[in-house]
């Protein structure tokens, strides 16, 4: 249908009959084009850690809270804030991305399995979860290393969050000790969520 209408505008075009609905008809098809193109941010392919490979430009359109996890730190409680975040939002189009790393004092010793049965027995974790990675130095997952591009801040410690527009342009980023329940956090969520 749609090569038959643009066969029909290019025998008439020259004809100089149908000027205004070509002017009309292409941008928006272009424009429809480019609004399913999936960011360059968030264009990576990722396991989750019941091993199921992802791209993560399913979740293009949504807000992202992206989040260097671990089991064993004394920030491993946010992980019940982050749940009930999660549960809060994402029926208005927010998810929770949590990449468990072993990079800052060896606290994510165990495998995907072990961290996956960890997260659901103890905090009922039901965002994604994908399979543990680097997120520092030379070896980061190309997505943190991204973040880190943009935001010019890189995790000190886990549970670093990185907060991603509906567009996958805008990037804030919050330290370790900011709790997923804080205000300004929370001021910045809903004030994404809020563009559409």
């Amino acid at each position: 249908m749609k090569s038959r209408l643009a066969y029909s505008l290019c025998l008439l075009l020259p004809l100089g009959l149908i000027p205004s609905a070509v002017n009309v008809l292409i941008p928006s098809a272009v424009g429809a084009k480019e609004s399913n193109t999936c960011p360059a941010l968030l264009n990576h392919n990722f396991r989750t850690l019941q091993g199921k490979p992802e791209n993560l430009c399913a979740y293009q359109g949504k807000v992202l809270l992206v989040v260097n996890t671990a089991s064993f730190c004394g920030y491993t409680s946010q992980y019940k804030d982050l749940q009930d975040l999660y549960q809060k939002y994402k029926a208005q189009g927010f998810v929770v991305m949590g990449f468990p790393a072993n990079d800052f004092g060896k606290q994510e010793p165990g495998s995907d399995k072990e961290i996956a049965k960890f997260c659901k027995e103890t905090y009922k974790v039901s965002f994604p979860m994908f399979s543990k990675s680097v997120v520092k130095g030379e070896a980061l997952n190309p997505l943190f290393g991204q973040l880190q591009q943009k935001t010019g801040e890189a995790p000190l410690w886990n549970f670093h969050k990185y907060l991603i527009d509906r567009k996958g342009q805008q990037v804030l980023s919050f330290g370790s000790s900011t709790s997923p329940q804080d205000p300004k956090l929370i001021k910045a969520l809903t004030g994404m969520l809020a563009q559409k």
